[in-house]
C-alpha cells in the first residue's frame, strides 16, 4: 500500500457502524492494486448522528465516493444531490459517486445478491422465495429479485420502524413488476414456517447473526428447513451464522454474504473507476468457495 499512495491518490470510503469487521477495504484495495489504479479505500465508523458531517467532509475533501452500510443506507439520500432510478425505487443507497462535487446515490446490494446466486448456480427466476428484512439491503434484494423475474416473494419483518417501508416495497413490486409480493409479521412463526415450506429459497437479509447478535437466529428449530431448500444469509462475518449452521445440519445448500459483498462491491468499483473488477482474482483472494 505504501508504495501506491501518492499525492494524486484519490480516497474512497465506507461509512457504517459497526464496520471494523468489514472485508470491503481489503477487497477494494486489492482490486485497485491488481489493476494499477491510484485509489485508496478506507473504513470510517459513521452512524446516523455523524452522517451529515461525514458527507460534507466527503464533498469538501473531493473524495471519489463512498460505500454506505448500516445504519445509514436509508437516510443518506437526504444529503445527496441525485439518486439513481434503482436507489430511488428502493429508498436506500449503498454507493455514492462524487462527480466534480455532484453526489449521486446508487444501490448495488440487489444486483450483488442476484449475481452471487447466479455465480453459485442457483436459479431462483420463476420460483418463490421467502425473505426476512425490510431495511436497505433487504429492500434492494426484494426489488431486484422481482425485476429479475422471481415469481413470488414472501417478506417477513417485525412491526418496527421498517414495517411501513416493507409495505411500500410490496406495493411497488405488485404494481411495477410481474412478481407477487406479500408481507407478514415475523412474530407469526407458524406462517413463516408455512411460507418457507413451499419456497425454493429462504434468505436472511437482516443483521441477525452478526455482531452484536452473534450466535442468534429467529429460526426456532431445524424443522423450518428441508434438505432441498436453499438457505442464504447476507451476513458474512461470521462466515457461518447460527442459521446457516442449522440449515447445513438438515442438508440444505447454504450461502453466506461474501458473494453478495463481492458482487455489490464490483458494481460500485465500476461506478467509481469505469473499469470492471477482476472477479476471479478477487474470489481467490477472498477465499470464496461455494459448497
Amino acid at each position: 500500500m505504501a508504495e501506491r499512495i501518492t499525492g494524486y491518490t484519490e480516497l474512497i470510503g465506507l461509512m457504517a457502524y459497526p464496520i471494523r469487521h468489514s472485508s470491503s477495504p481489503a477487497m477494494q484495495n486489492e482490486a485497485f492494486a491488481k489493476l494499477g489504479l491510484d485509489y485508496a479505500y478506507l473504513a470510517f465508523e459513521v452512524d446516523n448522528d455523524t452522517l451529515e458531517d461525514a458527507i460534507t467532509g466527503l464533498r469538501a475533501l473531493k473524495m471519489r465516493g463512498s460505500n454506505v452500510s448500516m445504519p445509514n443506507k436509508t437516510v443518506v439520500h437526504k444529503y445527496l444531490d441525485e439518486l439513481s432510478p434503482a436507489a430511488e425505487m428502493c429508498g436506500a443507497v449503498n454507493t455514492i459517486v462524487n462527480d466534480n462535487g455532484k453526489l449521486t446515490g446508487h444501490i448495488t446490494d440487489g444486483i450483488g445478491y442476484m449475481q452471487s446466486l447466479k455465480d453459485n448456480d442457483i436459479d431462483v427466476i420463476g420460483k418463490k422465495m421467502t425473505i426476512v428484512g425490510a431495511g436497505g439491503a433487504a429492500t434492494a434484494i426484494e426489488i431486484q429479485a422481482a425485476l429479475d423475474g422471481v415469481a413470488e416473494i414472501s417478506i417477513f419483518n417485525r412491526k418496527d420502524e421498517f414495517w411501513s417501508n416493507a409495505e411500500k416495497t410490496v406495493e411497488k413490486i405488485n404494481t411495477k413488476t410481474n412478481c407477487k409480493a406479500t408481507l407478514y409479521d415475523l412474530a407469526d412463526l407458524d406462517k413463516l414456517k408455512e411460507e418457507i415450506e413451499d419456497s425454493y429459497l429462504f434468505a436472511n437479509a437482516t443483521g441477525m447473526g452478526m455482531k452484536p447478535l452473534e450466535g442468534q437466529t429467529y429460526i426456532p428449530d431445524k424443522s423450518f428447513f428441508r434438505k432441498d431448500l436453499i438457505v442464504t444469509d447476507v451476513v458474512y462475518f461470521p462466515r457461518e451464522t447460527e442459521m446457516l449452521r442449522m440449515a447445513k445440519e438438515v442438508g440444505c445448500k447454504t450461502m453466506n454474504g461474501l458473494g453478495m459483498m463481492l458482487f455489490q462491491g464490483s458494481a460500485a468499483f465500476e461506478l467509481w473507476t469505469g473499469q470492471p473488477m477482476p472477479i476471479e482474482y478477487m474470489k481467490e483472494t477472498l477465499g470464496i468457495k461455494y459448497e
